[in-house]
C-alpha cells in the first residue's frame, strides 16, 4: 500500500519475491545477459513506487546470480519537496530491510535556471548518475513513461531521436551504463508486483500537479485515448522502437559523412562539410552536437547553422551559440564547445595531485626524465595562474624565447581557449603552459625525478557519448 502524502511510511516488505514471477523473469531477461562476472549495479531510488519494485526485483535476482558482485542504490537528495528528508530516510529504511547499501547525495537545485526548476533537477541528477561507484546503473522507467515520453516530445515538434523516447541501454560519457529493465513492463503489472509483496513506497505530491506537462498527460490525455484507441499506450511504445532503429541508422549515416569530411585534425572541414546536402548536413550537425554531451538542438537552431556556415569566408570566425555550447569556425575547422562556467583564479599548488583550473583541472602527475624538473621548482612557490598579457616562453633550448600570442597562433589555439590557459609559475618565472608545454630552463633531465603538467578541460567529452535525454 503506498504511504500517503503526509504520512510517508518507513516500512517495507520482507517478503520474498514469489509472486508476480513474470516481472522479475522480465527483468532477468534484460539485465543477465549484460552483466560480467564481478560487475556491479546501482539502482537509482527516488522512493516511489517503480523504483522500489525494481529494487526488490533486483535484490532477488541478484541473490541467485553470482556473476554480480554488489548490488547498491543511489538516492539524489534535490531539497525540492518540503518531504525530501523523509523520502530519504524512507530508502534508507528499505535498503536495510533489503541488506542493500545506500549512498544518499545532497544536490542544490537553483531556482531561477534558464533550464527550469525540473531541468535543473534532471542535470544534476545525472550528474551525481555519472558518479554511482558501479559499471551499471538501473533506472525505473516502465512502458507507460515511454508512452507519455513519445507523445510529449512529438507535441514539443522532435525528430525521429525524440520520437524514439527512452533508450534501454545508454552509455554516459564518464561513469555506468544507464539501463531501464523495466522499460517494457507497463504500469498496471509493477502495482501488481507491488501489491503481491506488501511493498510500500514514497508518493511525490507534484505528481498530481496537472499544471506540468507530463502529469497532465499521465493523468487525462493517455487515459482519454486508451478509452478511445484501446491499446495507445502499449502502441506508442511500439513506435519508439521503430523510430529508435530509424535513429540508430541516421547515426550510422552521420559517421559515415563524418569520416567524409573530417580534417587531419580529427574536426569538420569547413569547406567539404559545406558540400554535404543540407539534410545530411543538419544530421551531421545535430549527431557532432550531441556527441559533444550537449541537448539536441532544435531545427530553427540547425538552420540557422547551416545558413551562417555555407556564408563564412575563408579565413573568417563563426559562432552560433545555444545556452549549452556554441559552433565556432577557426582556421576553416568546425568546433563544438560546451558551455561550461569556468572560473580562472590562481591557486597554489603545494604537492596536490589536482589543482582546480576553469571547471577542470590541472594534474600534477610525478614522473622521471619527462615534465618540470622538481629541483629547478623546489626553491619558489609555485602557482597556476591566468594570462596577463606579455608573457615569453622558450619551448626549445636551441631556439629563442617567443611571446605567447605568436606561440599560440603557431599552435593553431583557438582565440575563445587563449585566456582560459593554465599558467604555471615558479616564483616570478613562467615554467609551463597548457597546449604549449614546459620552458627550457625547468625542462627535466634524463632520469630525474619530474612533475608533469596535463591539463584536463572542462567539457572535455568522448567524441561517441550521447548527451543527456531531455525526458529522464
Amino acid at each position: 500500500m503506498a504511504a500517503s502524502k503526509n504520512n510517508h511510511c518507513l516500512e517495507s516488505s520482507r517478503a520474498q519475491p514469489e509472486g508476480s514471477p513474470s516481472l522479475i523473469e522480465s527483468v532477468a531477461a534484460f539485465i543477465s545477459p549484460r552483466l560480467v562476472r564481478g560487475q556491479r549495479i546501482c539502482v537509482a531510488l527516488s522512493g516511489g513506487r517503480d523504483s522500489v519494485v525494481l529494487l526488490h526485483a533486483m535484490a532477488h535476482i541478484v541473490a541467485r546470480d553470482d556473476r554480480c558482485s554488489a548490488l547498491s542504490a543511489l538516492h539524489v537528495h534535490h531539497g525540492i519537496s518540503p518531504n525530501a528528508d523523509e523520502w530519504a530516510r524512507f530508502c534508507a529504511e528499505l535498503c536495510g530491510n533489503l541488506g542493500v547499501p545506500l549512498c544518499v547525495v545532497h544536490v542544490e537545485v537553483p531556482r531561477a535556471s534558464r533550464e527550469g526548476l525540473e531541468g535543473a533537477a534532471r542535470r544534476l541528477r545525472h550528474g551525481e548518475f555519472a558518479k554511482a561507484d558501479a559499471e551499471w546503473l538501473a533506472l525505473g522507467h516502465h512502458r507507460d513513461d515511454q508512452a507519455e515520453t513519445v507523445l510529449l516530445n512529438l507535441l514539443r515538434g522532435a525528430g525521429v531521436a525524440g520520437a524514439a523516447g527512452m533508450l534501454s541501454e545508454r552509455t554516459q560519457q564518464r561513469g555506468p551504463t544507464l539501463v531501464r529493465p523495466l522499460l517494457g513492463v507497463p504500469r498496471d503489472r509493477i502495482a501488481a508486483y507491488a501489491a503481491d509483496h506488501g511493498l510500500r513506497w514514497i508518493d511525490d505530491e507534484s505528481n498530481d500537479d496537472h499544471r506540468f506537462r507530463r502529469n497532465y498527460l499521465r493523468g487525462e490525455i493517455l487515459p482519454a485515448l486508451e478509452r478511445h484507441f484501446p491499446g495507445a499506450g502499449r502502441s506508442l511504445a511500439r513506435a519508439a522502437g521503430h523510430f529508435a532503429e530509424a535513429s540508430t541508422l541516421l547515426d550510422d549515416l552521420a559517421q559515415i559523412d563524418r569520416t567524409a569530411v573530417i580534417a587531419p585534425s580529427g574536426r569538420l572541414g569547413l569547406a567539404a562539410f559545406n558540400e554535404l546536402p543540407a539534410a545530411r548536413a543538419r544530421n551531421l550537425l545535430r549527431y557532432v552536437w550531441v556527441a559533444a554531451g550537449l541537448r539536441a538542438p532544435d531545427t530553427a537552431w540547425l538552420d540557422e547553422a547551416l545558413r551562417q556556415l555555407t556564408r563564412t569566408r575563408l579565413g573568417a570566425s563563426t559562432c552560433v551559440a545555444t545556452p549549452e555550447g556554441a559552433l565556432r569556425v577557426y582556421r576553416e575547422e568546425l568546433y563544438v564547445v560546451p558551455r561550461v562556467e569556468k572560473s580562472v583564479e590562481a591557486v597554489r599548488w603545494q604537492g596536490e595531485a589536482t589543482l582546480p583550473w576553469g571547471g577542470g583541472c590541472v594534474r600534477l602527475e610525478r614522473t622521471e626524465g619527462a615534465g618540470i624538473s622538481e629541483s629547478a621548482i623546489a626553491a619558489d612557490a609555485v602557482w597556476l595562474r591566468p594570462r596577463q598579457g606579455g608573457e615569453h616562453l622558450q619551448p626549445q633550448l636551441a631556439r629563442p624565447r617567443r611571446s605567447l600570442r605568436n606561440l599560440l597562433q603557431e599552435s593553431g589555439v583557438p582565440p575563445w581557449e587563449r585566456p582560459l590557459l593554465p599558467y604555471l609559475w615558479c616564483g616570478d618565472r613562467l615554467a609551463w603552459v597548457g597546449d604549449l608545454g614546459v620552458d627550457a630552463a625547468f625542462a627535466c633531465g634524463p632520469g630525474e625525478p619530474g612533475v608533469l603538467p596535463v591539463w584536463e578541460r572542462a567539457g572535455q567529452l568522448s567524441a561517441t557519448g550521447r548527451g543527456i535525454e531531455q525526458h529522464e
